[in-house]
């Protein structure tokens, strides 16, 4: 299962890398690097996924020393919670600016913003 959840991680972030590059439109860019993020995500939760184990949950039945064999590490799962938040966060910054380019050009195709090209 584990393999399932890489080989998907994987293929959504090639897909919004591959999106990301070769879309002009600006909102179509955004959606792509949310797609990005997300197959990051689904890789950080596959690595530090272990068959057998358990959420750490200790109640006092089993031994301290055998609970800690069975426990799966729940640092990955945080980890990605906060990249959750950080990615909505600037998900939300990168709509607002897109929105800010289109009310100043009437347009969301990258090419049209040529000021700062050389």
């Amino acid at each position: 299962m584990a393999h399932i959840a890489l080989a998907t991680g994987f293929l959504l972030f090639l897909i919004g890398l591959y999106g990301a590059l070769t879309n002009r439109n600006l909102l179509r860019m955004i959606v792509a690097f949310t797609v990005a993020d997300a197959g990051i995500n689904v890789v950080i939760v596959a690595v530090g996924h272990m068959r057998g184990r358990t959420a750490p949950i200790l109640d006092g039945a089993v031994p301290a020393a055998e609970a800690a064999s069975r426990i799966i590490d729940p640092v990955p799962q945080a980890l990605v919670l906060t990249a959750i938040v950080i990615g909505v966060g600037i998900t939300a910054l990168m709509l607002a600016y897109a929105y800010k380019l289109y009310e100043a050009r009437r347009s969301l195709d990258i090419g049209k913003f040529m000021e700062l090209k050389w």
